[in-house]
């Protein structure tokens, strides 16, 4: 079992042990650097024996490289981001990279934000937002970061990769979905109207309801994907008129308006059938049996590190992937027609 010091070891001690130089002990601990495989083993024997860890930050400093990634987001009031952190920083960390997450909710400024993730020298970031300022994405580009985008639209912009899923596409099986159901009089609960999320789902339901000769007959939008702003708009909505099916570009949004409908005594899927986007974990409770379109957070996020992992490693291009979605039938809405 090895030793445990109340002191930090240098690898000095553990050359001295293992009869080696320090640029051996050094050689040892740096992928990819030159050192025999007796040499390699004498030097792990001795750090073994001696509880020694090598200094990653002094690392850094040889090799040019920190291995962290920055994870950036402002969606903390979200629910269903400490699912999607879980997931990131888990597949991060076994790949031997390290998460510097930046809070970009409220008033931080993109360009602080950035100007930290500069300061300690991440390796490359990850977006995971659809309603990061542009000038965030132009501003990492432009200091030679790699880019991942996860959950964000398409984009030509080079060094910038993203992985998610064809929101407009999702969009439009959102309307197939209602519209099978015998729904006709169908309105729309966005989060912030610029995201590009709430854009493409709300582009892509706007398409296949036309399809029918039909469209929304209300679209609303809030400051954020909230489950306090899905209740408000819910509210707003109740108030206002004649609808039989809300679809909701957010699950969170659409748990947010179950239980502002529960809380006017509206029974959900008998009077108003309710359609998610997402499947989060909370939109299988028994007590939302929420139906929804689910995108794949976990291929997603897995495709994202994967790709972050090739740019800051190997030097892969930036290459986007993009996933289907599909449909996620539970209790919100009435049975097909």
């Amino acid at each position: 079992m090895p030793r445990i010091s109340a002191r930090r070891l240098t690898a000095r001690e553990v050359a001295a042990r293992a009869g080696v130089s320090v640029s051996a002990v050094s050689r040892t601990f740096t992928a990819g650097a030159s050192v025999s495989p007796a040499t390699r083993q004498r030097v792990l024997a001795a750090a073994r024996e001696l509880g020694y860890r090598p200094n990653l930050l002094a690392q850094s400093l040889m090799t040019g490289r920190t291995k962290l990634i920055g994870l950036v987001s402002n969606n903390f009031d979200n629910p269903a981001f400490m699912e999607i952190f879980d997931h990131f920083t888990r597949l991060l960390q076994q790949r031997g990279l390290r998460p510097l997450l930046a809070n970009l909710s409220g008033q931080t400024e993109s360009a602080a934000a950035l100007d930290m993730l500069l300061q300690y020298n991440v390796d490359g970031v990850i977006i995971a937002s659809s309603t990061l300022p542009q000038s965030f994405l132009e501003g990492c580009r432009a200091a030679g970061l790699p880019v991942v985008h996860a959950f964000g639209r398409a984009r030509t912009a080079r060094g910038i990769a993203v992985a998610g899923v064809d929101n407009r596409a999702g969009g439009k099986l959102a309307a197939r979905t209602l519209v099978e159901r015998g729904y006709r009089r169908i309105a729309f609960l966005g989060g912030p109207e610029a995201a590009s999320s709430t854009v493409d789902r709300l582009s892509g339901l706007c398409a296949g309801l036309a399809e029918h000769g039909l469209a929304p007959c209300e679209a609303m939008f809030g400051a954020s994907y909230s489950h306090e702003t899905g209740q408000a708009l819910m509210q707003q909505l109740l108030g206002r008129g004649s609808f039989d099916a809300v679809f909701c570009g957010d699950d969170i949004l659409a748990i947010g308006a179950l239980d502002a409908c529960v809380a006017k005594g509206i029974e959900v899927p008998r009077r108003i059938g309710i359609l998610g986007f997402n499947d989060i974990a909370m939109a299988g409770w028994t007590s939302y049996g929420l139906t929804t379109i689910r995108q794949p957070l976990a291929e997603i996020i897995g495709a994202a590190v994967e790709m972050i992992s090739g740019m800051v490693e190997d030097g892969r291009p930036a290459v986007s992937r993009r996933f289907a979605c599909s449909l996620v039938e539970r209790t919100s809405l009435r049975r097909k027609r």
